[in-house]
């Protein structure tokens, strides 16, 4: 069977709840977890509270800038953006946050929010109490470093855009990064819907919307991807790889 395209799911892509000894299957921090020996049980007696919320629906915020921060928060379904509004009143796109990854990282080292958080459609989400995870994770070395490393992946992602790419290179780079991501959590790896605009697309790779459009026109014009509308194809891969594999190597 063929993997689904996202955000379309299956058995095999649905976040179930688990059970009381196993973890749901988009859980963030399962993998730390169970390294460390730990079952849901354990992580229970400990007072590790997980709460399961949404749905959000397209439009609807998760947080806002200044909102206090008292916890981070998985993705289980949809698809969230993050941005901010500079004094002009321009947005910037930060990030697109899909299944299984984890919003609010960037709260850590302040009392609030420094950013907003919006679902780009239907969401749902399990919300962890950062204080309790942060006491988890001193007794935990697997999980402290698995938060480390979140961050880590959250600043390698903002640092793609700094360089002095293409915009080929750029939209290269989002469609095979974008395509990885999806690919790890079971979805197909070559066949996705573009849950965001077209518009937060060009504002997060720093281009103007008309480069956007144009440069998918071209990818598909020399036969390296299918577009209808928001569903898109890579056909080509290892051409577009290679197009973005000096931003993903940055």
């Amino acid at each position: 069977m063929n993997p689904t395209a996202f955000p379309r799911q299956d058995a095999r892509t649905l976040s179930d709840d688990g059970d009381a000894f196993s973890f749901c299957s988009t859980c963030a921090f399962s993998q730390a977890c169970m390294a460390e020996g730990m079952d849901k049980r354990s992580l229970m007696d400990l007072h590790v509270l997980v709460e399961h919320i949404g749905p959000f629906h397209a439009g609807d915020h998760i947080f806002r800038v200044g909102d206090p921060f008292e916890a981070i928060a998985a993705v289980r379904a949809g698809t969230v953006k993050t941005y901010i509004i500079d004094r002009d009143g321009r947005e910037h796109v930060l990030g697109f946050y899909l299944p299984g990854e984890v919003i609010g990282l960037d709260a850590i080292d302040g009392e609030t929010y420094p950013c907003n958080a919006v679902a780009l459609d239907t969401a749902m989400l399990c919300r962890f109490s950062f204080p309790k995870i942060a006491v988890l994770a001193t007794r935990l070395p697997g999980l402290q470093r698995h938060l480390f490393r979140l961050l880590s992946r959250d600043i390698g992602r903002a640092a793609l855009l700094a360089g002095d790419w293409t915009a080929d290179q750029r939209m290269a780079a989002f469609l095979i990064g974008l395509a990885r991501r999806l690919a790890a959590r079971g979805f197909s790896p070559n066949r996705f819907q573009l849950t965001m605009a077209r518009t937060d697309i060009a504002n997060y790779l720093r281009l103007a919307p008309e480069t956007v459009s144009r440069v998918l026109r071209r990818f598909q014009k020399d036969g390296l991807l299918a577009v209808d509308r928001r569903e898109l194809e890579l056909l080509e891969r290892a051409k577009l790889e290679e197009l973005a594999e000096p931003v993903l190597r940055a």
